[in-house]
């Protein structure tokens, strides 16, 4: 028998997933077979998958080890101790074996990252189900290939030593980023520790009653606060987008963007400008307000090369200058009380500050 304790970290989510994370081998009908039959019960009853877990619920599998081990997989070192029966997964796993240190010194110099040395986010603010932090631009959220390290993998780390998390945990969930930020947007991403906390950020996202604003400079003279709408098409091959106007013909509505700007300052050939990402759509800023005749500065994609080399050569920008600076939540309950009609931001690196010219 295999008997595990569900944690605050697993719980929300529904039964039958959890029981696809923890034995990944396994099939559906074959699971939904043992749970009629009563060889995976919950809190020592029948369950049928729907049931949403949550923290101090008993899981108990009636399998033989040979059978345990193959649907488990490769995942079952982490998950088992020798007498097959796990009722707390922190007291079975060292943190000593969670870290390989040597691989953590070859990530922390990987020369990928910014010069030769990685730089590490900074944690703004953290409780029991999130975690707000700081993004350097250079960093990937999510990897883009298999040898990449990204924030992602940066969170676990960070969860492993400080004791927050173990491995046998990753099985059935993943804490992972919620928000997406290209490689040279630096700034604030949003990540969850727990099922709980993602369910709450990706509602918060689903229904903008967390509200994302950007600092940026883009060529020109912008003097007014505006809206903009239109549509955004993205060419997969290119990782390109094109912005249409509402009346493009063939235009899926589900491509909608809005983007609303503030002017900060004008400067000698460029503007210092807030905006608040009211939908959120790969490369949306950078491509919305390029469509304007307004393009970021450091923008090689979308933007204006013989501009952008004179910065570049001027004051070393290598990027588009692009951060998200600041998150505001609405009225929360709890558990999420504590970040009720809060806000959150992160410093301007110091880029903006050097190219600053009045």
């Amino acid at each position: 028998m295999y008997k595990r304790i569900i944690t605050e970290r697993e719980a929300g989510q529904r039964f039958d997933k959890y029981l696809h994370k923890l034995l990944p081998e396994a099939g559906s009908g074959f699971l939904y077979k043992m749970l009629r039959k009563k060889n995976i019960v919950l809190n020592d009853k029948k369950a049928d998958g729907r049931e949403r877990l949550v923290c101090g619920d008993t899981v108990s599998i009636y399998f033989s080890e040979d059978t345990l081990h193959k649907f488990m997989g490769e995942q079952r070192k982490w998950l088992m101790n020798t007498d097959t029966e796990q009722t707390d997964a922190h007291k079975n796993v060292a943190h000593t074996d969670m870290v390989n240190k040597d691989n953590e010194d070859k990530i922390r110099t990987d020369s990928t990252y910014i010069g030769a040395i990685y730089v590490y986010p900074d944690v703004i603010f953290e409780n029991k189900h999130i975690l707000i932090v700081y993004k350097p631009a250079g960093m990937l959220t999510q990897k883009a290939s298999p040898k990449d390290f990204s924030l992602n993998e940066w969170l676990i780390n960070y969860l492993l030593e400080s004791h927050q998390l173990t491995e046998a945990d990753l099985q059935t969930f993943r804490p992972s980023a919620c928000n997406r930020l290209d490689r040279n947007t630096s700034g604030i991403v949003l990540c969850a520790k727990t099922v709980q906390g993602a369910q709450f950020l990706s509602e918060a996202l689903r229904t903008r009653s967390l509200h994302k604003y950007y600092m940026l400079y883009v060529k020109g003279s912008i003097t007014e606060e505006k809206v903009l709408e239109g549509y955004l098409v993205k060419d997969e091959k290119s990782n390109k987008v094109e912005v249409f106007s509402a009346s493009k013909e063939g235009v899926d509505r589900k491509s909608y963007i809005c983007t609303r700007y503030i002017p900060i300052r004008q400067e000698k050939d460029k503007t210092l400008l807030k905006v608040e990402l009211i939908t959120g759509k790969s490369h949306q800023i950078r491509a919305h307000l390029a469509s304007i005749g307004h393009p970021l500065l450091g923008d090689y994609k979308y933007g204006d090369r013989a501009w952008n080399d004179e910065y570049k050569k001027s004051f070393g920008v290598e990027h588009q200058l692009l951060h998200a600076y600041k998150v505001v939540f609405e009225e929360n309950g709890s558990p999420f009380d504590d970040i009720s009609n809060k806000e959150f931001t992160a410093q301007l690196p110091d880029i903006f500050n050097k190219v600053s010219i009045k």
